[in-house]
């Protein structure tokens, strides 16, 4: 099995914000701990995507057990890496709460790709939320209940 590590300072290297753009976004949990199995804590994340609606347009996304993918358009009132970072600070100070401890929640960094214009947006979204079909999570997607995309 292929471990993944996610470097903040490598990540950052060539990155852009883009008014406008679309972007695909994975970030991970703190040593990939399987915290959203939790389906509670799950939805406390689906809530601070909800609630950064200002800054961004949530396309699809779905929150994996131990990590996050979404496909967002960004706003014109904040860069990249505050999205982010406002996304994974509310989230973790709520579960953090919810779970009477503290610490990190999320590793450092996250990884980002703008789609192009020529990119087929619903396959981006398709392979998304197809996450947990592949990771043999559930039989077909409707089992799985931490996912959505804006074409439904």
């Amino acid at each position: 099995m292929t471990t993944h590590h996610f470097s903040g300072h490598r990540l950052r290297i060539g990155r852009l914000s883009e008014t406008g753009r679309i972007y695909l976004i994975t970030t991970v949990t703190e040593q990939r701990q399987p915290i959203f199995q939790n389906f509670l804590l799950g939805r406390l994340v689906v809530q601070a995507l909800k609630d950064n609606q200002s800054n961004t347009t949530t396309l699809a996304y779905v929150v994996m057990p131990d990590h996050l993918h979404w496909v967002m358009q960004l706003g014109d009132r904040h860069d990249l890496s505050t999205v982010v970072s406002s996304i994974k600070s509310n989230s973790a100070r709520w579960i953090n709460r919810h779970l009477n401890r503290s610490g990190r929640l999320w590793q450092k960094g996250y990884h980002d790709h703008a789609l192009r214009r020529e990119d087929d947006l619903r396959q981006v979204a398709r392979y998304v939320i197809a996450n947990p079909l592949r990771a043999g999570l559930v039989r077909q997607i409707g089992d799985y209940p931490l996912w959505d995309a804006i074409w439904l």
